[in-house]
């Protein structure tokens, strides 16, 4: 074999995965620049880690290709290429040139047929070939010589196929591949295949006939009538798509492999194109630029104090904590910015200060801030009310593009040089347990992000407007980070001694359990071991094992839950496992997070996380203390009112998500059911199973529920078989029943997958967008699940619109009634209260008028409440 090693990336395939891997921001001069930030780390850490001797970055030459004239919808229905990375090509292309690589595009052929031809030619001669690439296409060209990478989650990830990974992975050749693509279509290219056709028909098809045209040679062995029926209607359509899925590699290119040859790069061209589009951290890491060039010097004042002069009506003030956990992190200071003096205050200094804690409150002073609920948690822990949060940095990027994280916010503001090359670690010390940064070094970071903000300001409030989600972040968002933060600083009292006490008590049962099942084992072993259980079960007591892992039996709950009428022991593990698992998850994990100064339990709620909108918590999470067994409800008996003669209130929305489906869909039927008050689940067992109300068995109920919930959260008749213990025909058939009976819900699951693959995204009541790019994949399961989350997606996140926007309204009448009683806990459609007796009746009166009238929708919300000592008596 040659030792020289042929480097060839997908160009087009590698400039959409970067921009859509990492956040849309700019640099100061205002051009867009992920993409080309993204392709650059791909191409560097490729051309580390490959080491090639020669290289070629292949393009697509335009929209109409030789494919065209096969098959006219050929790529049809794509989403337009946004213009923000449409701008990126001219660089990508700029950066590629300095680095020395040819590149190539002709007309009338897409980039993969270039690499196609090239990987051809390289074969011919014995040399070794790593393609690179987004789209699994070009895995058919994968050979002995040939390596295809193809990258998955993110920028970097990346899954090597050869033709043994192609054979482990479908039990196919490279080649067959384009049978594949052939008998199941494409839908990112808008190839056809054969309707009804998916991965797994098309792989056990081409195991058995090999190849699309042996297939047709032998349709008479094919079983199942239907499918049969399926591939006799669209024998051309398959025989065409095999064809537009297959990579010319004849393409009459005017280069060859040894034109290619790759010396390295012009790295003063390199850093030219760098320092135009602000690359701060790559600038930094080369060792072709001193410290001096790319080092954006930021000066800062240590202040001793907080005098008035330097407080202006507007100013980025940002808290610098150690750690995430702001509720017991040490408070090493507080920066401060106007647009041209940063300021650090060390320590806890400016809580000490009148003249700072006077105008921390002042609503009429204007503060930009990075995380403004933990700001507003720590005021409240200093006695003091962060008013006039004006800039949010963290939810503005979160609104944006909820699947961008908080560290990629951070990673990108870095590269634009708003934060400092210094991370948490550089400035606190590798693995530091305490915070001991020196003060110049720590006033430097804090001030670095200091002026992200303010610098970043423009460019998300830009994108908040063009989007219509300005309104979203103002208004809704931006005031519940506030209300948060106060809910957080104030906390609910947790009684360690009665969890204590459930601790004792479930240590028992536990012991009896354990006891229970040595004996119906015949043994005693470690029933927390998967690998010691799996031989008990499988061999000892010889159940059937029904999935194998590489360590051995598989012991899964699901796994468990299908074997539990297969022997008694089973339903003991299962409970076992159950109270184990609240014991040490709950009992003694919420026991470590009472806070010794107030006995209280102060939970951190991550309004930056979700891809619905939901809020979720963590230290600890009180959103998953499970309610299903008895167990798990008693313990939030320890939860209870921090004073004597107050009662804890809890009002939840009853069935929101249904209700917010019966909004969007306009069913008749649902929304005639919700504005009559009946039973939904009575109302579409009635329905589905053409009953009169009174012949509705449990059973029909209990399938009603299931399917009713099933829908919000995109349902599959894989997951409702499961969830009934019924077949998967027997699944479908039943969703089947239910879409003929509620046209309106068909109607919407068809609108809104058909309008996520037009825009690429789905939007909520308030216009909260998730992006769904793998809406267009051809891999059958992304594909699914994509279409399955943009059913969901818009309920979910209207229904926390909702929850959200009757908390700032929940929090403004409580101040305007001015009642003592307070907001404690949100826990997915419930609020929990606290409140002395005397207020109780006007919370039952208030609460619920609140709540129901917080969105309109065309059907009415409905709010069940009740109170008690305890959170759990509010059930």
């Amino acid at each position: 074999m040659s030792s020289e090693k042929i480097l060839l990336l997908d160009g087009n395939s590698l400039a959409y995965r970067a921009f859509f891997a990492l956040p849309l921001l700019t640099n100061e001069h205002g051009i867009h620049t992920n993409a080309v930030y993204g392709f650059t780390l791909m191409l560097q850490k490729i051309m580390e880690e490959e080491n090639p001797t020669h290289m070629l970055v292949a393009f697509d030459a335009g929209k109409t290709t030789f494919r065209h004239s096969t098959f006219g919808e050929y790529k049809g229905g794509r989403q337009k290429t946004p213009p923000e990375l449409s701008e990126q090509f001219p660089y990508v292309r700029k950066l590629i040139d300095a680095y020395g690589i040819k590149r190539y595009e002709l007309e009338m052929f897409e980039a993969d047929d270039i690499i196609g031809t090239l990987c051809k030619q390289a074969e011919e001669k014995g040399q070794q070939v790593i393609v690179v690439s987004g789209d699994k296409d070009l895995t058919q060209l994968a050979t002995e010589n040939t390596t295809v990478y193809i990258t998955r989650k993110g920028i970097t990830d990346i899954e090597k196929y050869t033709p043994s990974h192609v054979e482990e992975k479908y039990g196919l050749s490279p080649l067959q591949i384009i049978d594949m693509k052939g008998l199941m279509g494409d839908a990112s290219d808008n190839i056809p295949g054969v309707p009804g056709v998916g991965e797994k028909t098309a792989i056990k098809l081409l195991k058995e006939h090999g190849s699309v045209e042996n297939l047709y040679q032998a349709l008479d062995t094919v079983s199942g009538a239907k499918l049969k029926e399926k591939l006799v209607a669209n024998e051309d359509q398959a025989k065409m798509s095999k064809i537009l899925a297959t990579i010319e590699t004849n393409a009459p290119i005017e280069v060859s492999v040894d034109d290619l040859t790759y010396s390295g790069p012009n790295m003063e061209e390199v850093t030219s194109v760098w320092k135009e589009l602000s690359f701060k951290t790559l600038l930094e890491k080369s060792e072709y630029v001193t410290d001096e060039q790319t080092r954006t010097e930021i000066k800062f004042e240590v202040l001793e104090n907080v005098n008035q002069s330097i407080l202006k009506d507007t100013m980025v003030v940002h808290l610098e904590m150690y750690g995430e956990q702001y509720h017991t992190s040490e408070l090493l200071g507080i920066a401060l910015y106007d647009g041209e003096k940063s300021y650090f205050i060390p320590g806890s200094m400016a809580f000490q200060s009148k003249a700072f804690c006077e105008w921390l409150e002042d609503e009429n002073k204007v503060k930009y801030l990075v995380d403004s609920k933990a700001v507003q948690a720590v005021s409240k822990k200093n006695n003091v009310s962060l008013h006039g949060a004006d800039f949010d940095l963290l939810l503005a990027a979160y609104i944006v593009n909820p699947s961008i994280s908080s560290e990629d916010v951070a990673t990108m503001a870095k590269e634009f040089g708003y934060f400092d090359v210094l991370t948490d670690e550089n400035v606190y010390g590798k693995g530091a347990k305490k915070a001991t940064p020196e003060l110049d070094k720590l006033g430097e970071h804090a001030s670095r992000k200091a002026q992200a903000v303010w610098k970043l300001k423009p460019t998300l409030e830009e994108k908040l407007h063009e989007n219509e989600q300005y309104s979203l972040y103002k208004e809704l968002e931006l005031p519940l980070a506030s209300i948060l933060g106060t809910m957080e600083s104030e906390g609910v009292k947790v009684e360690a001694k009665v969890l204590k006490e459930m601790g004792v008590d479930l240590e028992q049962k536990l012991l009896t359990i354990e006891k229970d099942i040595y004996e119906l084992a015949g043994e005693e072993f470690n029933i927390n071991s998967p690998k010691q259980l799996g031989v008990i079960l499988f061999e000892k007591i010889g159940l059937t094992p029904l999935k194998k892992t590489k360590t051995g039996y598989s012991t899964a709950a699901d796994v468990l839950e299908k074997l539990e009428s297969e022997h008694e022991v089973i339903s003991h593990i299962l409970n076992y496992r159950q109270l184990g698992k609240l014991q040490s998850t709950y009992i003694e994990g919420l026991m470590k997070e009472i806070h010794e100064n107030d006995q209280k339990i102060h939970t951190r709620y991550q309004q930056a996380l979700t891809s619905t909108g939901r809020l979720s918590s963590i230290n600890p999470n009180l959103q998953n203390i499970p309610v299903r067994l008895e167990e798990g409800r008693k313990i939030r008996k320890a939860f209870v009112p921090s004073k004597p003669d107050w009662v804890m209130f809890a009002a939840d929305y009853s069935q929101i998500e249904l209700r917010v489906l019966a909004h969007m869909c306009e069913d008749e039927k649902l929304v005639e059911a919700f504005n009559h008050d009946m039973d939904i689940h009575t109302k579409t067992a009635m329905d589905v199973f053409h009953v009169e109300k009174e012949d509705v068995t449990s059973d029909m109920r209990r399938a009603a529920k299931a399917v009713n919930f099933g829908i919000v959260y995109g349902i599959s008749d894989y997951g409702l078989s499961q969830n009934l213990n019924i077949t998967r025909k027997e699944a479908a058939t039943f969703i089947e029943q239910y879409l003929n009976s509620f046209p309106g819900v068909k109607g919407y699951m068809d609108d809104i997958v058909r309008e996520a693959k037009q825009k690429g995204y789905v939007t909520t009541i308030l216009k909260r967008r998730r992006y769904l790019p793998e809406i267009t994949s051809s891999n059958f399961n992304l594909r699914s699940f994509a279409e399955r989350t943009a059913m969901n997606t818009p309920i979910q996140g209207s229904a926390a619109d909702i929850i959200k926007k009757a908390m700032i309204d929940m929090a403004k009448r409580l101040e305007e009634e001015k009642m003592q009683a307070k907001m404690l806990l949100q826990v997915h459609d419930e609020l929990i209260f606290e409140a002395p007796k005397e207020e109780i009746e006007r919370l039952e009166k208030i609460v619920p008028e609140v709540m129901e009238s917080a969105i309109k929708l065309i059907v009415p919300l409905k709010v069940e409440y009740a109170y008690g000592p305890s959170w759990y008596d509010t059930k």
